[in-house]
């Protein structure tokens, strides 16, 4: 059963509800993701936040249907939280409860939602952030909208880095493994690490993957 229905320039959006209560998120026909599977999602930030010894800060990049941010305030050690999503439908269903747990999420008063491009709001930061949590499309192979790319991409990472406040973590959520991400993420930051979790996509046994660099000091060249 149809839910909530949009349109914006970057095509359709559109949240179902299942026979079983399940929410599905749907972009331009393309699942992106439900509210029954929701492991990667939340583990996007548990991981970051075991990762960080005194996490104060957070970006979250893309608000789906609000796991990853869920995760993020259930740490005390965390001061504020901006979240960057760039439709303003999925931010309102979210805030008017069309998304029932969506109301006690941005009513956080750690919470600040930007409506826009995750790419602006890092290019924007400098030094800013302890974590920077990235799940803007289904990852560099799978791509919802083909300008996303970028999102993936040297620029934006580097954007990324300098947004990040030193010994601070850079986490992307991926569909599948993807080896050109995680090539360039160590070019960018000096490191990378990659982990899979398995996941039960509609019956189906699944693997997504996260990618995670840390920004270390930057290395001053001697040549």
């Amino acid at each position: 059963m149809e839910v909530a229905r949009a349109e914006s320039g970057r095509g359709e959006l559109v949240l179902r509800a299942r026979e079983d209560g399940v929410l599905e998120l749907r972009a331009n026909g393309v699942f992106v993701m439900d509210t029954a599977e929701t492991t990667s999602e939340r583990a996007l930030a548990t991981e970051a936040l075991r990762r960080h010894d005194d996490p104060r800060t957070v970006l979250v990049g893309g608000l789906g249907l609000g796991f990853t941010l869920a995760e993020v305030l259930a740490d005390d050690r965390v001061r504020s939280v901006v979240v960057a999503e760039i439709e303003p439908a999925l931010v309102g269903w979210l805030r008017e409860g069309t998304v029932p747990h969506g109301p006690a999420l941005l009513s956080d008063p750690r919470v600040e939602v930007a409506e826009g491009d995750v790419a602006d709001v890092l290019a924007a930061a400098e030094s800013a952030y302890d974590l920077v949590l990235l799940d803007v499309d289904n990852g560099p192979g799978y791509l919802v909208h083909e300008a996303n790319a970028a999102l993936y991409g040297a620029g934006l990472l580097a954007a990324t880095r300098r947004a990040i406040r030193p010994g601070g973590l850079c986490v992307v959520w991926s569909a599948a493994r993807d080896e050109t991400l995680g090539k360039t993420m160590t070019r960018v930051f000096g490191e990378a690490e990659e982990a899979a979790y398995d996941v039960d996509l509609q019956g189906r046994d699944e693997q997504y993957w996260l990618y995670w660099s840390r920004r270390g000091p930057r290395v001053r060249s001697t040549s």
